[in-house]
């Protein structure tokens, strides 16, 4: 079992994300003590956001790239590869804004490349990434439950993997986090419950 863990809390050591992130990844290796893990932390080790120059290096083929594209052609299929090596990815996806934050959106923009994780046809676009799971640790300052117009976190992620052909999208929440250090503990305590299930 390969494992991919990406956090992208700017928090440190005071995030709930990474915390749930720790805890889901604790639980996976328990059941399959032989998996490996590749974690990435977008905070301390962003991806840059694109630009002309990363655009082109995963589109293109690399025998036509000009010299800065081939210098950032490593990096980008780098982090591709990490993301269709995993069976599993475990993504700590705290809610920045109603959103997620930028550098997860900027590592999102590395996964979306046309005839590798996606193509269009005639009946519409097609996800190439499927049969992997993904667990998302969504973490919220307030309370938004299910379907909340307000929510562009976890309806963005799971409609991004959806798009990659990814159906298999779970959510481990922890909502009023800044209510709190009793709300915060509150949260994680049922949010352990919904880990030990997985």
């Amino acid at each position: 079992m390969q494992i991919l863990r990406i956090d992208s809390a700017t928090t440190g050591e005071q995030s709930v994300s990474r915390r749930l992130t720790g805890l889901i990844l604790d639980h996976l290796t328990a059941k399959n003590p032989g998996a490996d893990v590749t974690s990435r932390d977008l905070s301390s080790n962003p991806v840059p956001h694109l630009d002309p120059v990363t655009t082109t290096a995963n589109r293109t083929a690399p025998d036509t790239h000009e010299e800065a594209v081939e210098r950032a052609y490593p990096e980008e299929k780098a982090v591709l590869d990490e993301f269709l090596a995993a069976d599993t990815v475990v993504i700590g996806a705290p809610m920045y804004n109603f959103s997620v934050p930028s550098n997860l959106k900027a590592w999102m923009d590395r996964l979306a490349v046309p005839g590798t994780t996606f193509r269009f046809s005639e009946s519409g676009p097609e996800g190439l990434a499927g049969n992997r799971r993904i667990i998302v640790a969504s973490t919220r300052g307030g309370e938004y439950g299910e379907d909340n117009p307000m929510d562009h976190q976890e309806s963005l992620l799971k409609t991004f993997m959806g798009f990659l052909g990814i159906d298999n999208v779970e959510i481990i929440r922890v909502e009023k986090i800044g209510y709190g250090p009793e709300a915060i503990e509150e949260g994680v305590a049922a949010a352990r419950e919904q880990i030990a299930k997985l």
